[in-house]
């Protein structure tokens, strides 16, 4: 492990190397950005495999809603029943997984790396390259004791926060227009008899549009280089999405998982 973390804070240097002409003393900043991209651009194929995905789900939409009626008052068969349904035409419910699971080891790459002070054997030089003033080994709260909200490096944050709750917001939004538009089946929000709520699948539809809004928490409490990647990540999807599914019928896209 230790080999590899070596040889992955060996790119990461390489990359600020490059970059020096043009970002200067947050070069590492721009690697861990340009890293980012370098990674969305890899899980893109599978990005539009999901929406691929998403599309042949909402053509399954009529057919869901006649199971719904047909075993309005037993969920259990219908659970069963549009799982077999999926299973016949070949779509998988879980398609809109993958890409965020493929990105989960480049974080922790990332946090692993900004997060130790060795690596290797050898002092983590890492560690002492800056977003403007704030270190990217640093969290908020070292932010916060150093100057405070407004400080130097707390205005860093307050920009990340900014980027972040205009991306959420816009999910948000996005999510809620869709889920109204076409409601997910045993959420208990069509407006069919057989619409009956699955457990668990209500108060998911309620928390669903809310999902993105937890970025906020994760950039204040990883290290501001897992951050960069967070915040890098999250509006990138935001914009791959509204892309991915501009063609789709309305709601096809309101289970996509964010990433």
């Amino acid at each position: 492990m230790s080999a590899f973390m070596s040889v992955f804070a060996s790119l990461v240097e390489h990359l600020a190397d490059a970059l020096d002409p043009l970002f200067h003393a947050s070069a590492t900043a721009a690697a861990i950005v340009l890293f980012t991209a370098c990674v969305r651009l890899l899980v893109h194929p599978l990005s539009r495999a999901s929406a691929r995905g998403q599309k042949a789900r909402a053509k399954l939409s009529p057919q869901i809603a006649e199971l719904r009626k047909k075993h309005s008052k037993n969920p259990e068969k219908l659970q069963k029943a549009v799982m077999e349904l999926h299973r016949k035409e070949k779509v998988s419910p879980l398609s809109g997984c993958l890409p965020s699971l493929f990105q989960l080891p480049a974080f922790f790459l990332l946090y692993h790396l900004f997060s130790n002070s060795s690596i290797g054997g050898e002092a983590n030089t890492l560690l002492d390259h800056t977003l403007f003033a704030a270190p990217l080994g640093g969290r908020w709260a070292d932010a916060l004791s150093d100057g405070g909200v407004f400080g130097a490096q707390g205005l860093v944050y307050l920009g990340l926060f900014a980027i972040v709750a205009a991306v959420a917001t816009f999910n948000f939004k996005r999510t809620k227009r869709q889920m109204a538009a076409n409601p997910q089946p045993g959420t208990g929000a069509g407006t069919g008899a057989g619409d009956q709520p699955m457990p668990g699948m209500a108060a998911m539809a309620k928390v669903m549009p809310l999902m993105s809004f937890m970025t906020l928490f994760t950039v204040a409490v990883v290290p501001l280089a897992a951050a960069l990647y967070v915040v890098t990540s999250t509006t990138w999807s935001a914009v791959e999405r509204a892309v991915l599914y501009r063609d789709m019928p309305s709601g096809a896209g309101a289970l996509a998982t964010a990433a």
